[in-house]
């Protein structure tokens, strides 16, 4: 089985003891790619730096969270720009939305939004999105800015039917989580997975959040892991109807199509 989460936070300092560890026991359960998600300036580099160090196996986006946004300073589309033109980084952001928490005011989370999706245009490198609570507005400047996007996937998907209306329509992907294997809050993505279209579904952990809710047994942490991607696309592939390594070999060519990754070599160990 092969399998390319394109969403963990390798960077995240809870993997600083293990995070090599981390990465083979992914690889022994099949994952054999890993977008690193880049949330900041600082963390970007970061996850470039581990890119470097696992060449073929790791690659990453270069962005600014919503939460973020009141540190993107005149500097920071800079910085971005020039890790956007390392071939490592395949992607503009973690960038979006973000008005649940707040932790950076409405307009400064805008205003870094459209920056950054006009670093994607001006690089040709699709985005890697987040939204929470923010629907309207990141769907009107999404709406705005997709015609000279190359791509854009909805990261960690968890809204409603309307919203991934709203996404599919705009040709987006959309990552899923373990979100879905949480029987009390994502239970409605059972139903609405099937809706998304075969070639536009990818999977992803964002470890270390979101460890899937019923895993059996539980590990000792709470910590989320690259290698609980086998078990979220277990449950997906039960819901949409198919079988784990179908959905399994449709999520990976999706994602090395959308990220432009090599396809070559892409079952060894490192």
């Amino acid at each position: 089985m092969t399998l390319i989460d394109i969403g963990a936070n390798l960077t995240h300092d809870s993997f600083d003891a293990d995070r090599d560890e981390v990465i083979h026991r992914a690889q022994e359960a099949g994952i054999v790619q890993f977008i690193v998600t880049g949330g900041d300036v600082e963390h970007s580099r970061k996850a470039l730096e581990l890119c470097r160090i696992w060449s073929g196996v790791l690659y990453c986006t270069a962005g600014t969270h919503p939460h973020q946004a009141k540190g993107f300073d005149a500097t920071a589309p800079v910085a971005l720009q020039r890790l956007l033109a390392e071939p490592e980084v395949v992607a503009v952001g973690e960038c979006g939305l973000d008005y649940f928490r707040n932790f950076s005011p409405q307009d400064q989370q805008r205003r870094a939004f459209e920056t950054q999706l006009e670093l994607a245009e001006e690089t040709g490198k699709p985005v890697f999105l987040h939204q929470r609570d923010a629907h309207g507005d990141f769907i009107s400047i999404l709406r705005h800015w997709r015609p000279r996007l190359s791509g854009a996937v909805v990261h960690c998907f968890t809204d409603g039917e309307q919203e991934l209306r709203d996404y599919l329509t705009l040709d987006c992907h959309i990552g899923i989580t373990g979100w879905i294997c949480d029987e009390r809050r994502g239970s409605h993505l059972r139903e609405l997975v099937r809706q998304i279209p075969a070639d536009q579904l990818m999977l992803e952990t964002d470890a270390p959040y979101l460890l899937p809710r019923d895993l059996n047994p539980k590990p000792r942490t709470h910590r989320n892991e690259p290698v609980y991607l086998a078990h979220i696309c277990e449950v997906t592939a039960a819901c949409v109807g198919k079988s784990t390594e179908q959905l399994a070999a449709e999520t990976a060519a999706n994602t090395q199509r959308f990220f432009k990754l090599p396809t070559n070599g892409t079952n060894q160990l490192k």
